[in-house]
């Protein structure tokens, strides 16, 4: 039986409420599998089990891809696609690529008018970017954090060289430069508390993963999930959500 106090918290208990992780990580970096480690995400699921939706490009180019032409895989994607993806003389917001940043954006806007649980995929390479975006939930109300996902660059261009199809070696390295050049910059963004750096270099086992992984968690992320949210904007959005329910409940026990 559903309890009246339930009801008048559903919603504003949802898990993940008002917390905004950010990823980041440049190719070859293995942010993909370290989400999926931490978060428990399974593959292609967007949704982790902590009830926080994943947001990024990659997600709106497999419905492209498999929409036009029946494949999720950037392998059998046409040579002109996969330029428009890769190449650096083509403008950020033209092509494929700039459809799929819209198309990331405007996901990413409507989870926060939600107060929804956020992940956000990205590499990191442009500071400016992350600082406006994080700046933009803690407008809405989020706690923030940072998962940043390290490599040296010999292993960041090995695993380039071992997919199917490889991004320019040029790209990969001016990436992981621009990266590792932000780190600095965003532990002092995020804060210590609120930043937590993966190194990802080496092969492990699965029962080594598990074992990483599981310390990871608990080096302050499980912290910062399940503890109570500090943005005073959070907290009068809650406050408030509850004093309309309450109203709402009134009214229907007056009928």
């Amino acid at each position: 039986m559903i309890k009246l106090t339930d009801l008048l918290v559903e919603g504003v208990r949802d898990p993940g409420i008002f917390k905004g992780i950010f990823l980041a990580g440049g190719p070859g970096s293995g942010k993909t599998y370290v989400a999926q480690q931490l978060f428990g995400i399974p593959d292609k699921v967007n949704v982790s089990k902590y009830g926080l939706k994943m947001v990024n490009q990659d997600t709106e180019l497999e419905m492209f891809l498999n929409k036009y032409f029946g494949t999720v895989d950037i392998d059998d994607m046409p040579d002109e696609l996969f330029k428009q993806l890769t190449d650096k003389d083509y403008d950020d917001y033209s092509g494929l690529r700039g459809r799929t940043k819209e198309l990331s954006r405007t996901r990413l806007e409507n989870y926060l008018k939600g107060r929804l649980g956020v992940i956000i995929d990205g590499t990191g390479h442009k500071f400016k970017s992350v600082k406006d975006d994080r700046k933009m939930l803690m407008e809405y109300g989020y706690d923030t954090y940072m998962v940043f996902v390290n490599t040296s660059l010999e292993v960041a261009l090995q695993r380039n060289e071992e997919r199917p199809r490889t991004l320019p070696r040029d790209i990969v390295e001016q990436s992981w430069s621009d990266v590792q050049k932000n780190l600095a910059f965003f532990q002092g963004l995020f804060g210590g508390s609120n930043f937590l750096i993966v190194d990802n270099s080496k092969f492990l086992s699965e029962k080594q993963a598990v074992k990483k992984f599981k310390m990871l968690m608990e080096m302050g992320l499980r912290k910062f999930l399940k503890k109570k949210i500090k943005n005073p904007i959070a907290k009068k959005w809650i406050k408030r959500e509850k004093a309309v329910k309450k109203l709402d409940l009134k009214g229907m026990l007056k009928q």
